[in-house]
């Protein structure tokens, strides 16, 4: 048996099919965000501009957070010592889950090592818990959720992303009696789309439903101190489990969840990705609840995320460039073709030091390739008129199409009930 040429073989078929990914070799430069240091395969440097990180706030650079990295780091060491059922607990980490659970307005919160990790445990574990449980999954629902489904063994149902009427007849063909359990986020990343979240509160209260809502793309960036669409529209209450990243707006690393006492504890003592799983170092949790704390005072970065990636929205679409519209401050850039992504990515960065990693295929349907560009406050104007003008260089060069029937696009979804081609968006 060849075992390296089945490997080999599975490689060469990513790249047959232009899926291929290629990791950027890049060092962020700490207070000079988004710039930043690229190498290529000869280790030859340049300063390159980052237009594609999920760093949405830029407070993975800020002085106060990484302040309180070193300082815990020389305190307490660099790791957590092991999991925390034979570690113990580290204080930050402690602090740190206080500081979420007051971010939302729960009793309790549990902190993960990643989003995906505390989409995949949760979901998994509370399904399993409750007898006979149905899970409603929205069709454009990320990877890690979808992970989380597969994972609990229950039965499955999908609706039509953000489709109300076909939620309700779901529910409706189940019956009230049923457990049930709808899972869903907040802001979907690739077409930076709100879920109708009050509605959907409304029809798992109307058919007796818990509910599950992924806000990794919204918390520390909505609301009126970082706590996500759900803050921002006054339903926090309406929702049973608020998930979140550390990684995003917080600009550190982990995932969480929050919710009443009974759900965190059944999740921290029955979800085995969480039991068996070393905790985030206390200097990683400092810098963490200082990002969060920081950003539950200050909406100076929100305030600049908005109205850069809204000058990003209007510059690129009156450049006659195909911008996806949204109400939220993902840019998507439809570029149609893989092959074409990439290029357009690579000539960005070889031309004009410009990075932004293409998005292809099963992250996002066939046809819908796009560019992903996601403006932070520490994008200037001057960046926002060089990023215009480097587009409209590579739309030419390449002889990309610009003219995307917009609303045809946002239908082009996967199909319903399908969920063996997971979203893959980070």
């Amino acid at each position: 048996m060849d075992y390296r040429g089945i490997f080999e073989d599975a490689i060469d078929a990513l790249r047959v099919e232009k899926r291929y990914r290629v990791f950027a070799d890049i060092e962020r430069i700490a207070g000079h965000f988004p710039r930043a240091v690229f190498r290529d395969s000869a280790d030859n440097a340049r300063e390159i501009t980052i237009w594609c990180s999920n760093d949405y706030l830029g407070m993975g650079q800020h002085p106060t957070v990484i302040g309180a990295m070193q300082e815990t780091a020389g305190k307490l060491g660099a790791g957590a010592g092991g999991t925390r059922n034979i570690s113990g607990t580290n204080r930050p980490l402690v602090e740190l889950e206080r500081s979420l659970a007051d971010l939302h307005r729960k009793e309790a919160a549990l902190v993960f090592t990643s989003g995906f990790v505390s989409n995949e445990a949760t979901i998994s574990t509370v399904a399993r818990l409750i007898p006979d449980c149905l899970i409603l999954s929205d069709q454009l629902n990320h990877a890690s959720m979808i992970q989380g489904v597969r994972q609990s063994g229950m039965e499955k149902k999908i609706f039509r992303h953000n489709d109300l009427d076909h939620l309700r007849d779901l529910l409706a063909a189940t019956g009230k009696q049923r457990p049930k359990l709808i899972v869903f986020e907040s802001v979907y990343s690739m077409d930076g789309d709100i879920a109708p979240i009050e509605a959907i509160a409304d029809l798992a209260d109307e058919f007796n439903a818990m509910t599950y809502i992924d806000e990794v793309h919204a918390v520390g960036m909505y609301g009126p101190r970082g706590g996500g669409i759900c803050e921002r529209e006054n339903l926090m209450d309406r929702i049973d489990i608020i998930e979140g990243t550390l990684a995003k707006g917080f600009g550190v690393m982990g995932g969480y969840i929050t919710a009443n006492k009974a759900i965190v504890d059944a999740v921290r003592s029955y979800a085995p990705e969480f039991i068996f799983t070393t905790a985030l170092p206390p200097a990683l949790c400092a810098a963490a609840r200082t990002s969060i704390e920081h950003l539950k005072v200050s909406t100076v970065e929100r305030e600049g995320q908005q109205r850069q990636a809204g000058r990003v929205k209007r510059v690129l679409a009156e450049a006659g460039l195909p911008v996806l519209p949204t109400d939220t401050h993902i840019v998507p850039l439809i570029v149609g073709d893989a092959r074409l992504c990439k290029a357009a990515s690579d000539m960005l960065m070889d031309r004009h030091n410009i990075y932004i990693q293409p998005i292809n295929y099963p992250t996002v349907p066939k046809g819908t390739e796009r560019l992903r560009i996601t403006p932070t406050p520490y994008h200037t104007d001057d960046m926002i008129a060089e990023l215009c003008d480097a587009l409209i260089s590579v739309w030419q060069a390449l002889e990309l199409q610009r003219d995307f029937d917009m609303s045809k696009l946002m239908e082009n979804k996967l199909v319903a009930g399908d969920l063996t081609l997971p979203t893959v968006g980070g």
